[in-house]
């Protein structure tokens, strides 16, 4: 009967239950039916061991230090730097759009904070220049999916703690990715403005102007610096790397550049603190939920009915993909990695596939699918935004949805993109 509880759980999703309550009720339900009332206990007590854990402090830490940089007038110094060397292209400003979610994503890693940060500034600008504002708030969307998959990454953060692999590696994996989503993205954009004349967004800058452009983006464009440096330095943990952000984060608003006051602070703790404590639930929710997956043996059972389809690995990961897009649809990212990676990865494993480049594969698949119709979380962010309905979003994100469709094919079956920079830095044999 317990096999029961993911039907459940979608049927709530469906009905419009909060992702948090849908992972307890659905479970907790059907083990009350079952008389396994001593289980209850242990799927609720979970919801709490789920967030106790030290490499998950890395997650709100790394929000603090991207809600300081945005308060801090970060974002707007990555932008000036973007459209110094990007804005006198066709399409200039979506080309900044694009190249400003890359820049970001080095500083925040989550795709929520870039749609909201970049969003408030690039859509207004696009829309004064021509732009549709679906279009504006299509391309906001689709480039901030890179925030998760460009290190450091919170998804990341969360598979490596529920897989037990090496944040580093992990993180090393997602550069090469996430630069080619921003370039296939740009891609894109250079044939829609060449088809429909996009504007350019300002002239040529002289090289001295961007070089202007460079210092003042020089310090933000450090904090990736020390991030990776000190984790694969071995200096510091992946947590103690987030905390350092935070300290470097404070230390340039309020003292370098002067754009931070100290009676900001107060704001900055209580949004990241809010925004920390609804990824927070949702991992301890979530890792409740996997303790019912075991005890239904779903596991065991998808994994036969998985290698009953086919021995060959390729068709396999042909299918998984399509499988973690389908649940990208509706699930948020976090959530599904917690549920699923379990239950996939060791499948896939077994079959050849190396953990890091199967990590790589579901976690930039599933961040993909925040952007996707129709439970996409930015799509409601760049609706709330730009004032534009989901539905017109989401018709307009379809060409740059492909885009990075292909891109995960590409990431699927040339393992060599994502798995070259860690095996050159020693962190995967």
């Amino acid at each position: 009967m317990l096999v029961w509880f993911l039907p459940v759980f979608l049927v709530f999703l469906l009905i419009g239950l909060p992702v948090f309550f849908a992972l307890l009720i659905a479970p907790g339900a059907l083990l009350w039916l079952n008389g396994q009332e001593r289980d209850i206990a242990l799927l609720y007590r979970n919801v709490y061991n789920g967030m106790d854990s030290f490499p998950l402090m890395a997650i709100p830490f790394f929000m603090l230090a991207g809600e300081l940089m945005n308060r801090g007038g970060i974002t707007e110094r990555l932008v000036e730097f973007a459209q110094a060397m990007m804005g006198h292209l066709r399409g200039g400003l979506a080309h900044v759009n694009i190249l400003s979610s890359m820049l970001f994503a080095g500083l925040s890693g989550s795709a929520v904070a870039d749609t909201s940060a970049l969003g408030s500034m690039l859509i207004p600008a696009m829309e004064k220049q021509g732009y549709t504002r679906r279009f504006s708030a299509a391309i906001t969307a689709a480039s901030s999916v890179i925030g998760p998959i460009i290190p450091p990454s919170g998804i990341m953060i969360i598979y490596a703690y529920v897989m037990g692999e090496s944040v580093a590696a992990l993180f090393l994996a997602g550069i090469v990715p996430g630069i080619l989503v921003g370039i296939g993205l740009m891609l894109a954009v250079k044939v829609m403005a060449d088809k429909y004349d996009f504007p350019v967004a300002s002239r040529k800058y002289t090289w001295s102007e961007r070089g202007g452009a460079s210092l003042k983006a020089f310090f933000p464009l450090m904090t990736p610096v020390i991030i990776l440096g000190g984790i694969l330095g071995g200096i510091f943990t992946p947590t103690e790397a987030a905390a350092v952000a935070v300290g470097y984060a404070m230390f340039i608003g309020l003292f370098v550049l002067r754009t931070l006051r100290l009676s900001d602070l107060s704001d900055v703790f209580a949004r990241s603190a809010m925004t920390s404590a609804v990824v927070l639930l949702l991992v301890g929710a979530a890792m409740a939920f996997k303790t019912v997956v075991s005890l239904s043996h779903a596991p065991e059972t998808l994994a036969h009915w998985i290698l009953g389809l086919s021995d060959n690995p390729l068709v396999l990961l042909l299918l998984i993909n399509l499988l973690l897009f389908a649940v990208g649809m509706f699930l948020d990212a976090g959530p599904a990695i917690i549920i699923l990676g379990p239950i996939l990865a060791p499948i896939f494993v077994d079959l050849g596939v190396h953990p890091v480049h199967f990590a790589i594969i579901m976690s930039v698949n599933l961040t993909v699918g925040l952007a996707t119709p129709p439970m996409g979380l930015v799509l409601f962010v760049a609706s709330s935004v730009s004032g534009e309905r989901v539905e017109s979003i989401a018709k307009a994100i379809i060409p740059f949805l492909l885009v990075e469709v292909a891109v995960i094919f590409l990431i699927t079956f040339i393992p060599a993109i994502s798995m070259t920079i860690p095996r050159l830095t020693g962190f995967v044999n």
